[in-house]
């Protein structure tokens, strides 16, 4: 069970889906962590592909964002979270070469994952103790602490 006050770090597809739909579960889970519910954690590699995937033109245009909006979306993203210093020594453990990063901030941080894709990082995830929630999961567990 997650306690009340998470420490989550967040698959890169949260971000982009909160920047790309304002109104749904990524984004109140970023709305969370702007109110201190949660803590959001997050490596070098992390900041950086956050910045990367959510300036790319695409979804800059499907969020109705300009540029330099997406740039400051990203940035207040990034000043959410507190920085965790990543250990390499445990790779590989994921199919995905890309998700290791996260793997590493959560795993260093003592944090769950919050990502769509929650089959990618089992088994490994439990290996190191760290859960994987769907945003939709992390909602509901604050909404069932605070009553």
């Amino acid at each position: 069970m997650i306690n009340f006050y998470m420490l989550l770090v967040l698959d890169t597809n949260i971000v982009v889906a909160a920047m790309r739909s304002p109104g749904g579960a990524s984004a109140e889970v970023l709305r969370l962590a702007r109110r201190r519910q949660i803590t959001l954690l997050a490596n070098v590699a992390l900041a950086l592909e956050y910045e990367a995937i959510c300036t790319m033109s695409k979804h800059v245009a499907a969020s109705g964002l300009s540029d330099e909006d997406a740039l400051v979306f990203v940035d207040a993203v990034i000043a959410m979270c507190e920085p965790v210093e990543s250990h390499f020594m445990w790779r590989p453990q994921l199919r995905d070469p890309a998700d290791e990063f996260i793997l590493d901030a959560a795993a260093n941080g003592r944090a769950d994952i919050v990502t769509f894709n929650t089959r990618d990082f089992m088994p490994a995830a439990t290996l190191f103790g760290v859960n994987v929630y769907a945003p939709k999961e992390v909602l509901k567990v604050v909404r069932h602490e605070k009553s």
